[in-house]
């Protein structure tokens, strides 16, 4: 495991940042103008993790059911009737989903989407559409930032460490 000593440093404002070294961000595979994102562990520590959004098209299926009702011999009339949409329901079973594309997309191509296919809340604010259409990776996995992912990195500093620079930050590169 791998181990960066960094200082937090302080710009003109007043406002902490951290510089990543060219051989960090290499094994992370990160680069100049990622968005990193910082998840409190709740431990002293956090983790720091590059993030995207994936769009996941898929068909869902159902069974559905109709009685109908057509004179002896005429067996094609209730297909007819179906095919009209004149028919009642009797069941319906939901058979569940079949992926059918995917592929990475930006947050501004993700927004643009969700304005098309939502267009009653194009007004919503990002945080809005997020909360209400998109699943974020705490949405379902409790144990984020456990897995041992290059690409998600773990340090340990107390918030009063990043208020007050100079001091220095531990950072471990998880294998």
């Amino acid at each position: 495991m791998k181990k960066w000593i960094i200082d937090v440093q302080q710009d003109l404002v007043g406002d902490c940042f951290i510089e990543l070294p060219e051989e960090f961000l290499a094994e992370a595979g990160w680069k100049e103008g990622d968005t990193i994102h910082f998840d409190d562990n709740r431990d002293g520590s956090f983790t720091m993790s590059k993030r995207e959004w994936v769009l996941v098209e898929a068909i869902s299926q159902f069974r559905e059911r109709y009685m109908v009702q057509v004179p002896q011999g005429k067996t094609d009339w209730a297909l007819d009737t179906v095919t009209m949409e004149e028919a009642k329901e009797f069941s319906q079973k939901h058979l569940g989903e079949t992926i059918i594309n995917h592929r990475v997309v930006s947050e501004e191509e993700a927004f643009e989407l969700c304005d098309v296919d939502n267009d009653y809340c194009k007004h919503w604010s990002e945080e809005q559409k997020i909360d209400n259409f998109f699943t974020k990776i705490e949405d379902y996995d409790s144990n984020y930032g456990e897995e041992t992912d290059s690409s998600i990195i773990r340090f340990s500093a107390t918030v009063d460490m990043l208020m007050n620079p100079p001091t220095e930050v531990y950072e471990e590169l998880r294998k």
